[in-house]
């Protein structure tokens, strides 16, 4: 079988081959570096039978030099070797990316296009505004749905009408505001179609379970699902550091610091979680989660608190990671009715 590169890469050419040149093949392993071509080529080898794994390129340990030289050579065999030394069994060499199938790469992309849908709904509000401050017009709302004619009679501070080309450029930003937001509805009426005809079906199940829990929204629920908590994760210290959520310690001789958040994980997970925590503190305040958080905030700067939010994003995750694996409903947090 060849690709479409003209190399043949399937694992009996290389056994034939090898076979007539006097030696045997008893494996053939294919790796790679994660990149913007995603995993579709993961997926094409081992349909033909060849062992085709992932590498998570932040993983592989690379000199600390200033100026180090970097070609393509000099990485390929950088690969090579941590590659060759995870084969031995030595896990610490590099890390391998889990390879989803089609389906589940699917299942992402109506969250994360609703994601950059509202970002595009933010920048064009806030575009119009500042069109309109620079001409001294505070209280014109230009989201409303007759803003456009309303445009025409509106006035300065000077008693004058807006100029013409001004007018023409919030007309056409309203015209693309109201497009974002047609897709945007389009998307959420999708979903729950999706999660009506099939309330049951695979990850539908733990989005309608996560949607019980009040302050949960179904956006914050499909984002979740979708992201981590559908993926088969080994324990509670794995789901922590696939969020980023985890901290960085700094411990060198008799310097013991704490650098942060790692953020080495998924950066929509822990937005998200960030905003649920903040969100979970007022609509689940009887939890033992909000009672933790407040014995050790209670009178402490906002500095403090907002790190403490940090650490009870953490656990907030992990509690909804073991309701949606085993059932386990976090003390004290009100559900509601099924």
């Amino acid at each position: 079988m060849s690709c479409r590169f003209g190399l043949r890469i399937d694992g009996l050419h290389w056994q034939t081959e090898a076979v007539k040149a006097g030696h045997t093949v008893k494996r053939v392993v294919v790796a790679f570096e994660a990149g913007r071509d995603g995993f579709w080529l993961a997926r094409w080898l081992r349909a033909r039978d060849v062992e085709a794994y992932v590498i998570h390129a932040s993983s592989v340990a690379v000199s600390r030099e200033h100026r180090r030289a970097k070609t393509d050579r000099l990485d390929t065999e950088l690969l090579k070797r941590a590659f060759i030394g995870w084969l031995r069994g030595e896990p610490h060499h590099c890390h391998m990316a889990a390879i989803p199938t089609i389906e589940e790469e699917d299942a992402k992309r109506a969250n994360r296009e609703r994601e950059n849908l509202v970002c595009e709904r933010s920048r064009i509000i806030n575009r119009m505004k500042a069109c309109l401050i620079r001409f001294g017009v505070r209280a014109f709302k230009p989201t409303l749905r007759k803003a456009p004619d309303r445009l025409v009679k509106l006035r300065t501070p000077e008693g004058v009408p807006l100029p013409p080309n001004t007018i023409a450029e919030m007309r056409r930003d309203m015209a693309r505001l109201l497009f974002v937001r047609d897709q945007i509805k389009e998307i959420e009426q999708a979903r729950l179609q999706r999660l009506a005809q099939a309330p049951k079906q695979g990850a539908h199940a733990m989005v309608r379970l996560l949607a019980r829990v009040v302050g949960v929204g179904i956006e914050t629920a499909d984002m979740l699902v979708h992201e981590i908590l559908s993926r088969n994760m080994r324990d509670r210290r794995a789901v922590a550091r696939y969020a980023g959520i985890t901290g960085s310690p700094d411990e060198s001789g008799r310097r013991r610091r704490e650098k942060g958040l790692a953020r080495a994980g998924n950066a929509r997970v822990r937005r998200g979680m960030i905003q649920l925590a903040w969100r979970f503190l007022k609509f689940q305040k009887d939890s033992a989660l909000a009672q933790w958080y407040r014995d050790r905030t209670e009178g402490a700067r906002r500095g403090a608190r907002n790190t403490m939010v940090v650490a009870l994003a953490r656990k907030l995750l992990i509690a909804l990671w073991r309701l949606v694996t085993a059932g386990e409903v976090p003390a004290g947090v009100v559900m509601r009715a099924a």
